[in-house]
């Protein structure tokens, strides 16, 4: 393998993510920094798909924003008509609100903590109503963010939806609807333990890690020319065909992005649409989204739906209102309530627990959605580097965050995240 794809499947291991004290929120900014600023920009200034320096921190805060300019992307149309616009009751005591961090002894603020989680963007609805609303660094509200794993939810919900109604059968085998992964680990998982994560897969997602399978996963699907020596899968579909079993599915939850995209390559087959397709025709129309987001795409026009969306706060906004709503939204049943209450029961906690989430105790995973099982009946889609739509259905809450978190593991906003978002919902509850 050449040094540029050395570098590539390294991409999101930087010194910096090394490094003892990196920068912190506000010295990061990228419009403090300068990033891509210049006709030409300055040489120390640019980032680029090429080296792999457009995720490395700090340029990622930039890059998140910015993302079609470095991949070749395939468009999530929003609404032509009938555009949702949120309703307003600012309360700026929210940002006011403290909590104290896991592991922690003295209280923070909920505006202190959208710099310790290098938060972008935040935004909090209660009973539907935009209550709080921040912007930082590269983001504004008619701007785009990548949302890196939430992209997961968008897929298992519409994996959910085909379930519902009847197009696939959560029973049946992968093999059953691609016959391509016949012989690949996928072939005789469930479409169930796909969408819930309980394959067994040889396969090791540690980004941490510069050998692991998600960077071979990753160059599969990069755009830049191969090469010429290059004897590895050219997309994501080649390289799930040759992923291995490490034992027998349905035993235990193990978060591998690769069952999403297996997910991806099913829903086309039976609906003969692309993942970014149908996700326009059959959700963000129908919310009324007013920004297109738009997925990153291989070099074969294979739509990344492992983490590859990237769409505007607000807009992610309506769809986790619409989630909250038993589906209902902009005077329309835009999912099945079964879809939700589907969703809301959650997995098995007993297999997630084996995963050893130690922030994440009693929690399961459904439909590609994180369920937290505690009194109000929280749920979440979670991404690495800070990115989450969290949905409180007791405090009538919904919040999204999009962040560019200095490390990708969420463990290291967890410990401020979990608890600001609980402390949010007890406030909201007393309205």
């Amino acid at each position: 393998m050449n040094k540029l794809y050395s570098s590539l499947l390294a991409l999101t291991i930087s010194t910096t993510l090394n490094a003892q004290e990196p920068l912190t929120a506000a010295q990061s900014d990228p419009k403090i920094l300068g990033w891509m600023q210049g006709f030409p920009p300055a040489a120390n200034r640019t980032v680029s798909l090429f080296d792999g320096s457009f995720f490395e921190f700090p340029a990622i805060r930039y890059s998140v924003c910015h993302m079609r300019e470095f991949f070749p992307t395939k468009v999530v149309r929003s609404a032509d008509q009938g555009n949702y616009s949120f309703k307003q009751k600012l309360d700026a005591k929210i940002g006011n609100i403290t909590f104290i961090p896991l592991g922690k002894d003295e209280p923070v603020s909920i505006e202190t903590s959208l710099a310790e989680t290098y938060a972008d963007g935040f935004i909090v609805l209660h009973k539907g109503k935009v209550v709080y609303e921040r912007y930082f660094g590269e983001l504004d509200p008619e701007g785009t963010h990548a949302v890196m794993s939430v992209s997961k939810t968008f897929t298992g919900t519409l994996g959910a939806l085909l379930l519902a109604e009847g197009v696939l059968d959560e029973n049946k085998l992968v093999k059953d609807y691609v016959p391509e992964l016949a012989n690949s680990a996928f072939g005789d998982a469930t479409i169930r333990q796909v969408l819930d994560m309980t394959t067994s897969l040889d396969y090791s997602e540690d980004y941490a890690d510069p050998k692991a399978d998600v960077w071979v996963f990753s160059a599969a699907g990069n755009p830049v020319p191969l090469p010429a020596d290059y004897k590895g899968p050219k997309n994501y579909y080649e390289f799930l065909q040759t992923v291995h079993k490490a034992g027998s599915h349905g035993q235990a939850f193990g978060y591998k992005t690769i069952n999403t995209d297996a997910m991806g390559w099913i829903i086309s087959k039976v609906t003969g649409k692309s993942i970014p397709d149908l996700l326009s025709e059959r959700i963000w129309q129908p919310i009324g989204a007013h920004h297109d987001g738009y997925y990153q795409i291989d070099r074969s026009g294979i739509a990344f739906a492992g983490g590859g969306f990237n769409a505007n706060l607000r807009d992610l906004a309506m769809f986790g209102e619409m989630i909250r709503n038993n589906g209902y939204f902009n005077k329309k049943q835009v999912l099945p309530k079964a879809v939700i209450d589907d969703i809301r029961k959650g997995g098995r906690q007993e297999d997630f627990a084996k995963a050893g989430y130690t922030n994440l105790k009693n929690w399961s995973y459904r439909n590609m959605w994180w369920v937290a099982h505690n009194e109000d009946g929280a749920f979440s889609a979670r991404g690495v580097h800070g990115q989450a739509i969290y949905i409180d259905p007791a405090a009538e809450m919904v919040l999204v965050r999009l962040a560019s978190h200095h490390t990708a593991s969420n463990t290291a906003n967890d410990p401020y995240s979990l608890p600001a978002y609980q402390a949010i919902a007890d406030y909201l509850k007393k309205k």
